[in-house]
């Protein structure tokens, strides 16, 4: 904690802090040598993990391969030294073109907007991963997937864990258990090493539970409860995470959760920002006695406590939506129970 920042002054300092190599990273590259391919980069944590990667290995070739439909994003990857390649995914003959790297990070997907454009979302979630497995066949590979898959389990109880059956809610979720499918099938196809990166809400000041749960507290805005307890993780410790997984890969891929192993309840979080802002915190429905929520043992047996605990998050989110600094404007919908996006 002693040696965390008590606040980030703007975006600059933000991702600095953010893409700084964590210890324990250089020493899992290492065991994953070779040059890094990250499909879907111009999300939301894809700049930030690719500059991490190279500030951690600067001459490793790391590779952007996305749309770029802004190409702002595919400038500032290139100043830092990042390869990038325009590429639609969708296009089997353009993933065909693309170059067969050691280690492959897929963060490509599609959630919001899912609901009522399903065939798009199956198309991005199952048919895409289709097409990079059948592709990547000797690449290791760190596919991003989501704790939506798994059913909601007791708050007075540890999460879900990596053998827990997935029992998807909603479309989108379903298109995640195609993902993992796809995945897994190729991987024991070809031998194929990789892991299932389960991530649930990866917190960067600009947006996540924090960031959304601080802005509706400042604004005097409700709160909705109606999943009343999340699991939470810094941005820089998951990035590091989906890296250092490449060198912990298995054949054929299995799954691990990533995030923060505390349970978060929503409306403690709601009323310490309350008391940050001087301002009421107003709730809109009640807690159930179920949500989703991970259990991350696993991820905590191969990485330790994760470098930024939740007390930290909240302090830092607090003064950053207090001060009116920059937001992403992408509400994660934690509060959605029926997974309707």
């Amino acid at each position: 904690m002693s040696d965390l920042p008590d606040r980030f002054e703007n975006v600059a300092e933000l991702e600095e802090f953010m893409t700084r190599p964590q210890d324990g990273l250089a020493e899992d590259l290492a065991n994953a040598p070779g040059a890094i391919t990250i499909l879907g980069i111009g999300g939301k944590m894809g700049p930030t993990l690719a500059r991490m990667a190279k500030r951690a290995d600067p001459d490793r070739r790391i590779i952007g391969v996305a749309r770029f439909s802004d190409p702002a994003v595919r400038k500032e990857l290139e100043a830092t030294g990042i390869e990038t390649v325009a590429c639609d995914l969708l296009d089997e003959a353009a993933v065909r073109q693309l170059e067969v790297t050691e280690n492959v990070i897929f963060m490509a997907g599609m959630k919001f907007g899912a609901t009522g454009n399903e065939p798009l979302t199956w198309a991005m979630n199952s048919h895409v991963p289709a097409l990079v497995a059948s592709h990547f066949t000797t690449s290791r590979i760190v596919a991003f997937s989501t704790a939506c898959i798994y059913p909601f389990v007791d708050v007075r109880h540890q999460g879900a864990t990596e053998d827990v059956l997935p029992t998807p809610q909603g479309e989108y979720a379903n298109s995640c258990v195609g993902r993992e499918r796809i995945f897994e099938y190729f991987s024991a196809k070809h031998n194929t090493p990789g892991r299932l990166f389960r991530l649930s809400y990866a917190i960067d000041m600009r947006y996540g539970v924090l960031h959304d749960v601080a802005q509706a507290v400042m604004r005097g805005e409700p709160v909705s409860l109606a999943m009343g307890h999340v699991n939470v993780i810094w941005q820089g410790d998951a990035n590091a995470y989906a890296l250092r997984c490449l060198a912990h890969a298995d054949t054929p891929m299995t799954p691990i959760n990533i995030s923060g192993p505390e349970t978060t309840s929503i409306r403690s979080v709601a009323q310490l920002f309350a008391r940050k802002f001087n301002k009421p915190a107003i709730f809109e429905g009640e807690e159930g006695e179920t949500a989703w929520l991970v259990n991350t043992n696993q991820q905590q047996d191969l990485f330790g406590y994760p470098s930024v605990p939740l007390s930290k998050l909240i302090d830092w989110t607090a003064d950053w939506v207090a001060r009116g600094q920059a937001s992403l404007g992408k509400p994660t919908h934690f509060e959605v129970s029926d997974g309707n996006y």
